[in-house]
């Protein structure tokens, strides 16, 4: 008896504690799995990211050696900064304006057929997201290429504008209007997808409840249809605006010398102007930090609790 005793009481003791402890040696493997798992990516980030924005930041600080174009002092000058905002102020502006205009007009078209893709296209669903996605497989610059020669002076689109007498200048390319058209069209799958993922995992049921609410389609819209696909829409417009901001082949292609943003002075600073490395990276990093401004405040007015 004293002995069975002896036993429970020996299995009690060892029983005792939470299930499934570990012991310290597995718990302290545990802690540092996820920092493994991130360590190709960290050290990914530290080398191309990272360390090159290092780099273009001291040559962004640099001064030229006077009568040696093209070598510099190693010291702190930040008067390149000052040049980059006065001196390229137009094209700064330029820049936001067409990179505006481009997420304005790529959400306009996006969202009807994002809605139309999720929740009216059935069978077609796959073929319409095909067709969304077939641009990615051509190079950029040759679809820019394609987008110039069909808003060419003889092109079917200015040709047909101008019998319409709907073409004042009598020409689409070398405009402001060619360029904002090429980086919409450029980046409206950046728009499209996104506000597809969002209204795709939509509950339809939350919809079809506004129906049964008594409200009209276009309320039922506004309070719910397009608050359930926020997340969706402010990525798109993330994902538009900034690389169009810093985009510069549109305005190469299809816009003229006074249509010039300011990717393309960095690309002619870097490239074309001998000597010019500060300024470009200058550049570079007021452009950043203009985006980076902008982005916070869009996320902080209009994001929502997943964003931040």
């Amino acid at each position: 008896m004293s002995a069975l005793a002896h036993v429970g009481g020996t299995s009690g003791t060892t029983g005792a504690g939470p299930a499934g402890d570990a012991p310290p040696q597995e718990r302290a493997g545990r802690r540092w799995l996820p920092y493994l798992l991130l360590l190709p990516g960290g050290l990914w980030l530290l080398v191309f990211f990272v360390v090159p924005l290092l780099q273009l930041f001291t040559v962004s600080i640099q001064s030229q050696f006077p009568g040696y174009p093209g070598y510099y002092y190693r010291d702190v000058n930040f008067s390149n900064y000052l040049r980059a905002l006065t001196d390229f102020a137009p094209q700064f502006g330029r820049s936001l304006l067409f990179a505006a205009l481009a997420t304005f007009f790529a959400f306009a078209l996006a969202y009807p057929l994002a809605y139309a893709m999720a929740f009216k296209a059935g069978r077609w669903r796959n073929i319409m997201l095909i067709a969304v996605i077939a641009p990615f497989f051509t190079s950029f610059i040759l679809r820019t290429v394609a987008w110039r020669q069909i808003l060419a002076d003889d092109g079917p689109v200015a040709s047909t504008l101008n019998a319409l007498h709907l073409l004042p200048g009598g020409r689409i390319t070398e405009t402001a209007a060619a360029v904002v058209a090429g980086l919409t069209y450029n980046f409206l799958p950046f728009m499209v997808l996104p506000i597809y993922a969002s209204l795709e995992r939509a509950d339809a049921r939350v919809i079809e409840a506004g129906g049964d609410l008594y409200a009209n389609g276009f309320t039922t819209f506004r309070t719910v249809t397009l608050p359930m696909s926020m997340p969706g829409v402010i990525a798109g417009t993330l994902l538009t605006f900034i690389p169009a901001a810093g985009d510069y082949v549109n305005a190469e292609l299809l816009g003229s010398d006074g249509d010039k943003m300011v990717g393309n002075v960095i690309d002619s600073q870097f490239f074309r102007v001998l000597g010019g490395f500060p300024t470009a990276a200058a550049l570079s990093f007021t452009l950043m930090a203009l985006i980076l401004a902008m982005v916070f405040v869009y996320i902080r007015r209009f994001g929502t609790e997943e964003l931040l």
